[in-house]
Protein backbone atom coordinates (compact mmCIF):
# COMPACT_ATOMS: atom_id res chain seq x y z
CA UNK A 1 0.00 0.00 0.00
CA UNK A 2 1.41 3.67 -1.08
CA UNK A 3 1.50 5.78 2.59
CA UNK A 4 1.19 9.33 2.84
CA UNK A 5 4.00 11.06 3.99
CA UNK A 6 2.34 12.89 6.93
CA UNK A 7 0.39 10.14 8.73
CA UNK A 8 2.15 7.07 7.61
CA UNK A 9 -1.58 5.24 6.90
CA UNK A 10 -2.62 4.77 2.79
CA UNK A 11 -3.42 7.45 0.32
CA UNK A 12 -6.97 8.45 0.43
CA UNK A 13 -9.02 10.21 -1.87
CA UNK A 14 -12.08 12.06 -2.15
CA UNK A 15 -14.81 12.51 -4.77
CA UNK A 16 -17.44 14.49 -4.75
CA UNK A 17 -20.43 14.21 -7.14
CA UNK A 18 -21.92 17.73 -8.44
CA UNK A 19 -22.18 17.26 -11.89
CA UNK A 20 -25.92 16.79 -12.36
CA UNK A 21 -28.33 19.69 -14.47
CA UNK A 22 -30.56 19.73 -11.11
CA UNK A 23 -34.03 18.99 -12.90
CA UNK A 24 -36.13 18.18 -10.19
CA UNK A 25 -34.70 21.48 -8.13
CA UNK A 26 -35.23 23.62 -11.29
CA UNK A 27 -32.50 26.06 -11.45
CA UNK A 28 -28.70 24.66 -10.55
CA UNK A 29 -28.67 23.65 -7.19
CA UNK A 30 -24.29 23.85 -7.20
CA UNK A 31 -24.88 27.22 -7.13
CA UNK A 32 -27.36 28.02 -4.71
CA UNK A 33 -26.26 29.83 -1.48
CA UNK A 34 -26.95 28.99 2.49
CA UNK A 35 -25.41 30.37 5.20
CA UNK A 36 -23.15 32.63 2.84
CA UNK A 37 -21.47 29.56 1.09
CA UNK A 38 -22.45 27.79 -2.28
CA UNK A 39 -24.78 24.50 -0.98
CA UNK A 40 -21.43 22.48 -2.83
CA UNK A 41 -19.15 24.23 -1.17
CA UNK A 42 -20.18 23.32 2.38
CA UNK A 43 -19.32 20.17 1.02
CA UNK A 44 -15.98 20.73 -0.54
CA UNK A 45 -15.36 22.71 3.38
CA UNK A 46 -16.12 19.35 4.97
CA UNK A 47 -13.88 17.48 2.74
CA UNK A 48 -11.26 19.50 3.05
CA UNK A 49 -11.17 19.63 6.80
CA UNK A 50 -10.94 15.67 7.04
CA UNK A 51 -8.28 13.49 6.68
CA UNK A 52 -8.89 12.64 3.11
CA UNK A 53 -5.72 13.54 0.78
CA UNK A 54 -7.32 14.74 -2.14
CA UNK A 55 -10.28 16.24 -3.32
CA UNK A 56 -11.82 15.39 -6.36
CA UNK A 57 -15.09 17.56 -7.46
CA UNK A 58 -16.78 16.43 -10.23
CA UNK A 59 -18.66 18.91 -12.64
CA UNK A 60 -20.82 19.03 -15.90
CA UNK A 61 -23.91 20.85 -16.07
CA UNK A 62 -22.60 24.80 -16.53
CA UNK A 63 -19.12 23.31 -15.35
CA UNK A 64 -17.50 26.72 -16.04
CA UNK A 65 -20.02 28.43 -14.06
CA UNK A 66 -19.88 25.74 -11.24
CA UNK A 67 -16.21 25.97 -10.58
CA UNK A 68 -15.31 29.63 -11.14
CA UNK A 69 -17.57 30.46 -7.86
CA UNK A 70 -16.07 27.41 -5.92
CA UNK A 71 -13.06 27.75 -3.73
CA UNK A 72 -11.10 24.24 -3.95
CA UNK A 73 -7.53 25.56 -2.13
CA UNK A 74 -4.30 23.55 -2.96
CA UNK A 75 -5.69 19.48 -1.94
CA UNK A 76 -8.99 20.41 -3.98
CA UNK A 77 -9.22 19.96 -8.15
CA UNK A 78 -12.41 19.91 -10.46
CA UNK A 79 -12.97 17.71 -13.60
CA UNK A 80 -15.40 17.65 -15.72
CA UNK A 81 -17.73 14.79 -16.84
CA UNK A 82 -18.88 15.34 -20.17
CA UNK A 83 -20.96 12.39 -20.01
CA UNK A 84 -22.92 13.43 -17.09
CA UNK A 85 -26.44 13.89 -19.04
CA UNK A 86 -25.75 9.71 -19.21
CA UNK A 87 -26.44 9.31 -15.35
CA UNK A 88 -24.22 9.57 -11.79
CA UNK A 89 -22.52 6.34 -12.42
CA UNK A 90 -20.47 8.35 -15.31
CA UNK A 91 -19.34 10.92 -12.69
CA UNK A 92 -18.50 8.00 -10.51
CA UNK A 93 -15.97 6.74 -12.95
CA UNK A 94 -14.72 9.93 -14.08
CA UNK A 95 -13.95 10.86 -10.68
CA UNK A 96 -12.16 7.69 -9.38
CA UNK A 97 -10.14 7.98 -12.81
CA UNK A 98 -8.88 11.08 -11.66
CA UNK A 99 -7.40 9.79 -8.28
CA UNK A 100 -4.04 10.05 -7.48
CA UNK A 101 -2.45 7.05 -8.80
CA UNK A 102 -1.29 6.70 -5.46
CA UNK A 103 -4.86 6.50 -3.72
CA UNK A 104 -5.42 3.14 -1.89
CA UNK A 105 -9.22 3.49 -2.25
CA UNK A 106 -11.74 6.73 -2.31
CA UNK A 107 -14.54 8.17 -0.77
CA UNK A 108 -17.08 8.86 -2.34
CA UNK A 109 -19.35 12.17 -1.20
CA UNK A 110 -22.34 13.62 -3.09
CA UNK A 111 -22.28 17.38 -3.79
CA UNK A 112 -25.84 17.97 -2.38
CA UNK A 113 -25.08 17.17 0.82
CA UNK A 114 -24.23 20.41 2.80
CA UNK A 115 -24.74 19.18 6.60
CA UNK A 116 -21.97 16.48 5.46
CA UNK A 117 -19.56 16.21 8.86
CA UNK A 118 -15.65 16.10 8.06
CA UNK A 119 -16.04 13.82 11.54
CA UNK A 120 -18.20 11.60 9.75
CA UNK A 121 -15.72 11.15 6.31
CA UNK A 122 -12.88 10.58 8.93
CA UNK A 123 -14.96 8.03 10.91
CA UNK A 124 -15.56 6.15 7.99
CA UNK A 125 -11.73 6.11 6.34
CA UNK A 126 -10.65 4.95 9.48
CA UNK A 127 -13.11 1.95 10.10
CA UNK A 128 -12.14 0.91 6.39
CA UNK A 129 -8.54 1.36 6.73
CA UNK A 130 -8.57 -0.78 10.07
CA UNK A 131 -10.75 -2.98 8.78
CA UNK A 132 -9.27 -3.87 5.28
CA UNK A 133 -12.66 -3.86 3.29
CA UNK A 134 -13.26 -3.51 0.00
CA UNK A 135 -15.72 -1.29 0.50
CA UNK A 136 -17.19 0.50 3.59
CA UNK A 137 -20.69 2.44 4.24
CA UNK A 138 -22.25 4.14 6.91
CA UNK A 139 -25.29 3.22 9.00
CA UNK A 140 -27.25 5.91 11.43
CA UNK A 141 -28.08 4.38 14.14
CA UNK A 142 -30.28 7.44 14.96
CA UNK A 143 -32.04 6.95 12.26
CA UNK A 144 -33.18 3.53 12.66
CA UNK A 145 -29.76 2.08 10.87
CA UNK A 146 -30.35 4.43 7.51
CA UNK A 147 -27.59 3.84 5.48
CA UNK A 148 -25.74 6.66 3.82
CA UNK A 149 -22.92 8.97 2.47
CA UNK A 150 -19.89 8.89 2.67
CA UNK A 151 -18.85 5.26 1.03
CA UNK A 152 -15.76 4.31 0.79
CA UNK A 153 -14.55 2.00 -2.14
CA UNK A 154 -10.73 0.12 -2.35
CA UNK A 155 -9.11 0.87 -5.97
CA UNK A 156 -9.50 -2.66 -6.03
CA UNK A 157 -13.09 -2.98 -7.04
CA UNK A 158 -13.27 0.54 -9.03
CA UNK A 159 -13.42 -2.15 -12.22
CA UNK A 160 -16.46 -3.55 -10.54
CA UNK A 161 -18.57 -0.34 -11.20
CA UNK A 162 -18.31 -0.35 -15.15
CA UNK A 163 -20.87 -2.82 -16.00
CA UNK A 164 -23.18 -0.27 -14.24
CA UNK A 165 -25.50 2.57 -15.99
CA UNK A 166 -27.64 5.87 -15.68
CA UNK A 167 -28.02 6.65 -11.67
CA UNK A 168 -27.01 3.17 -10.23
CA UNK A 169 -24.09 3.86 -8.31
CA UNK A 170 -22.04 2.68 -5.33
CA UNK A 171 -24.98 1.25 -3.24
CA UNK A 172 -24.73 -1.51 -5.66
CA UNK A 173 -22.20 -3.40 -4.23
CA UNK A 174 -24.07 -3.39 -1.09
CA UNK A 175 -27.70 -5.10 -2.44
CA UNK A 176 -26.06 -8.15 -0.93
CA UNK A 177 -23.94 -9.31 1.53
CA UNK A 178 -20.60 -9.87 0.41
CA UNK A 179 -16.67 -10.39 1.64
CA UNK A 180 -14.80 -7.50 2.75
CA UNK A 181 -18.23 -4.84 2.52
CA UNK A 182 -18.07 -3.00 5.91
CA UNK A 183 -21.21 -1.13 7.37
CA UNK A 184 -20.21 1.15 9.89
CA UNK A 185 -22.48 2.85 12.42
CA UNK A 186 -21.99 6.49 12.39
CA UNK A 187 -23.15 9.27 15.04
CA UNK A 188 -25.96 11.84 14.58
CA UNK A 189 -28.58 11.98 10.97
CA UNK A 190 -27.33 11.03 7.60
CA UNK A 191 -26.80 13.47 5.82
CA UNK A 192 -30.38 14.64 3.66
CA UNK A 193 -29.67 14.93 -0.50
CA UNK A 194 -30.97 18.30 -1.40
CA UNK A 195 -33.27 18.29 -4.64
CA UNK A 196 -36.24 20.00 -4.54
CA UNK A 197 -37.34 23.54 -3.60
CA UNK A 198 -38.88 21.96 -0.64
CA UNK A 199 -35.81 20.28 0.37
CA UNK A 200 -33.85 23.60 0.05
CA UNK A 201 -36.51 25.51 2.14
CA UNK A 202 -36.27 22.99 4.45
CA UNK A 203 -32.22 23.12 4.66
CA UNK A 204 -32.56 26.63 5.34
CA UNK A 205 -34.90 26.72 8.31
CA UNK A 206 -32.27 23.89 9.67
CA UNK A 207 -29.99 26.30 9.86
CA UNK A 208 -31.77 29.50 11.26
CA UNK A 209 -33.32 27.21 14.02
CA UNK A 210 -29.79 25.17 14.71
CA UNK A 211 -27.01 26.55 13.14
CA UNK A 212 -26.95 22.93 12.00
CA UNK A 213 -24.70 23.53 9.21
CA UNK A 214 -20.38 22.91 9.69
Amino acid sequence: MTTTESSGRPFVSGVVLAAGASTRMGRPKQLLEIAGRLLLQHVVDAALASSLDEVIVVLGHRADEVEAALRLGSRARAVVNPEFAAGQITSLRCGLAAANPAARAAAVLLGDQPTLRSEAIDDMIAAFLAAGARAARPVYPDAGGRPGHPVLLAREIFHELDPLHGDQGARTLFSEPRPGVLEVPVAGQPPPDIDTPEDFTRIIQLQADANDLP
